[in-house]
């Protein structure tokens, strides 16, 4: 015999919380990209201090390097400033943003002849890839103690660049599947393949934490 549950309802409280919610997200968009394009200096300030902690992270994760993380830091932001009359506020800041320094690698390493993130990250190594100073925790970072974090970003480390990536802009940085399309320039079904098959490589190292 087959149990039917419920399907959960959405009363009209959490459908107008939702829309509000989404409501106010494309006006925050609008505003930003408005400012940007007058190149508002207090826009750019409070952009940097929002989101300068999860860049750094994402770019640290992505280089595996801290002195480079940093330096295309910088570089992202004067691109930002440089280049905010792009931005229509259609897609979300932190996804444009990320795009943005995730070129800003690929130019780099570019410019050294290095074939592929992959290269770079075997370049410069995983030892301080992960310590990046934040006054906030990230999603994972609230779900999980300190050891078992510490575990996970071990196994982390040791994936290839590219499946890293997906996992952390999808797990930290709470960005949708499409989101992470657009900030990695690839195809949807691609992210979605590299999201699963670095879960999988993960999850010898969750059961290790279960134990």
């Amino acid at each position: 015999m087959r149990l039917l549950l419920p399907r959960p309802r959405i009363n009209s409280q959490m459908y107008l919380a939702v829309s509000s919610a989404v409501e106010w997200t494309l006006r925050e968009n609008v505003e930003i990209a408005r400012g940007l394009r007058r190149r508002d200096p207090e826009l750019l300030d409070r952009l940097i201090e929002r989101f300068q902690h999860r860049l750094l992270r994402y770019l640290v994760f992505l280089t595996g390097n801290r002195d480079l993380a940093e330096d295309i830091f910088q570089e992202t932001w004067i691109r930002v400033m440089e280049r905010g009359r792009q931005y229509n506020g259609k897609a979300k800041f932190d996804t444009w943003l990320f795009a943005i320094a995730r070129h800003l690698v690929i130019d780099w390493s570019r410019k050294k002849t290095t074939a592929s993130l992959e290269a770079l990250q075997e370049q410069f190594g995983n030892e301080h890839a992960f310590d990046v100073a934040s006054t906030e925790p990230s999603p994972f970072d609230a779900i999980t103690s300190r050891e078992n974090r510490e575990n996970v970003q071990t196994a982390l480390s040791r994936l290839d660049s590219l499946h890293r990536e997906v996992l952390v802009l999808r797990f930290h940085e709470e960005l949708s599947l499409e989101e992470i399309a657009t900030v990695t320039g690839a195809p949807l079904s691609t992210v979605k393949s590299r999201l699963y098959r670095g879960l999988a490589a993960l999850k010898p190292s969750f059961a290790e934490v279960q134990q």
